[in-house]
């Protein structure tokens, strides 16, 4: 796509997986879910194991999804998560990337775990803060570093 701004030619990214950059995903429809819970359980799970995560903090990650609901979503990998686990990942994806833009590998793989000065924080660790206040903790972390990164 190409956007003529003061006379100028500026090309802006299109996203893949058949979403349209213009507007988000319809979650109310089941099946968009059903479409992008795949890709998104897969997600999830890789950022899990960089950034070893236990068992539990992953179930909360998740909203608190049970025991047996993880394991089957570990084993079976497929299935329609629901509008709010959807969006969770997603944040949770944003979070990994404006690490992965931030800081080198190893720190960015470890930035959850460690504790951290920031106020926000208050010495605790980004993943004790985001489990004690869920979504808008896990939103707020996500806006620290999309501002880090200067937005982008």
């Amino acid at each position: 796509m190409e956007t003529r701004l003061g006379g100028s030619l500026a090309t802006v990214n299109q996203l893949s997986a058949g979403i349209a950059w213009e507007k988000p995903a319809d979650l109310s429809r089941k099946d968009v879910l059903k479409r992008l819970s795949p890709s998104g359980v897969k997600a999830f799970l890789k950022i899990r194991e960089l950034w070893e995560l236990r068992d539990e903090d992953a179930r909360q990650l998740l909203g608190g999804i049970s025991n047996g609901a993880f394991y089957e979503l570990k084993k079976k990998s497929r299935g329609a998560l629901d509008q709010d686990r959807l969006t969770r990942i997603s944040i949770l994806t944003g979070i990994f990337k404006g690490l992965n833009i931030l800081y080198s590998k190893k720190l960015a793989d470890r930035w959850i775990q460690l504790p951290n000065e920031n106020p926000m924080f208050e010495g605790e660790t980004p993943l004790t803060y985001i489990i004690k206040g869920g979504l808008p903790a896990m939103l707020r972390v996500r806006q620290l570093l999309d501002s880090r990164r200067g937005g982008r």
